[in-house]
């Protein structure tokens, strides 16, 4: 069998991210399928075994072919740029420059071809800014660092996916930035990406701006005829199963029902909500356009609840399995 090599950033130090990872690898059926190690401070993974007591062994290697990939042993591109006694639970520069170079190894070992997929552990935005990286987020970090210029955040979630046309701006922003030809190239993103996850007609729908998407003009300015419509008629000329505008507060029920493989969410919110109240432990965030897989946990840093032992792995399991769904084979 083909295993993909995965890569797991460790994300803010300061986080749940370390023990996530460590209860994530815990399961020997994660090295079944996959051949994964991480990126980050080996020292802070050992750390957060106190925590979590999963009785596993953090092995330090200095490049992708030093790993073993054995159950048991977490190996660890260690990094060493953290001490070992930092903060739990608090925003520091450090930890928000140790995040940020984490990914950048990550990225180089993609672009390298070294690995198949990264799968990301939170960062914190605050830290991040403060550690002299002024990114949004993840995304924004990727796109950049692999000069992509269209890309798109797309959410999974067991009965519900959903990608954005706009994500990280105020809602304002959002609207003055949505235009026919970014609604159309998320279309096709969603459908393409989906297409290469097996879906051989995946069935879109694509939300409206405005309440009711507009309702006929009552609500707004016409902004869905403006913005969306003509992306919609163009996908639909091209032979994509796309429907839209839609209202937003029925079709993301539609959607859980079954009647589309994934919703077109217009701003952050309007997509983020659903799947979120469908549980954090459930969604994963894939960043779809990039020239390399990238999965994450879709939730943060839970400073509150890190070093504690008691953050949820779910997310970080379910992110690794996605990574290994969309990455390519290659052979051992």
């Amino acid at each position: 069998m083909n295993r993909p090599i995965i890569g797991i950033t460790m994300g803010d130090g300061a986080g749940v991210g370390p023990e996530i990872i460590m209860k994530s690898l815990k399961d020997a059926q994660i090295y079944q399928t996959c051949r994964p190690f991480v990126i980050g401070d080996a020292k802070l993974l050992e750390r957060a075994d106190q925590f979590v007591q999963t009785g596993l062994r953090v092995r330090r290697i200095a490049s992708v072919e030093e790993a073993q990939f054995e159950h048991g042993t977490v190996d660890c591109y260690d990094l060493n740029l953290l001490p070992a006694d930092l903060p739990i639970g608090q925003v520091s520069k450090e930890a928000g420059h140790a995040a940020f170079m984490y990914l950048k190894q990550a990225i180089e070992l993609a672009n390298a071809g070294a690995i198949d997929a990264i799968c990301t552990a939170p960062l914190n935005k605050e830290a991040l800014h403060m550690g002299g990286h002024i990114y949004p987020g993840h995304t924004e970090i990727l796109a950049d660092l692999t000069g992509t210029e269209d890309f798109s955040m797309m959410l999974s979630a067991p009965k519900l996916k959903v990608i954005h046309v706009t994500t990280h701006v105020g809602i304002l922003d959002a609207v003055r930035m949505i235009n026919p030809d970014r609604v159309y190239k998320v279309i096709r993103m969603a459908h393409e990406t989906l297409q290469k996850a097996g879906y051989a007609h995946p069935k879109i729908a694509v939300c409206g701006i405005n309440p009711h998407a507009g309702e006929n003009g009552l609500f707004g300015y016409g902004e869905e005829d403006e913005k969306v419509v003509p992306a919609v008629k163009k996908a639909q000329e091209e032979g994509i199963q796309v429907v839209g505008p839609l209202p937003a507060d029925t079709l993301f029920f539609r959607a859980t029902r079954g009647d589309f493989d994934i919703v077109v969410a217009m701003y952050h919110d309007q997509g983020h909500g659903p799947i979120k109240v469908l549980g954090l432990e459930a969604g994963v965030n894939i960043t779809v356009g990039l020239p390399i897989i990238r999965t994450s946990v879709d939730h943060g840093t839970a400073f509150d609840i890190a070093g504690k032992g008691i953050a949820d792995e779910q997310s970080l399991k379910e992110a690794i399995k996605q990574a290994i769904e969309l990455a390519p084979k290659r052979e051992q």
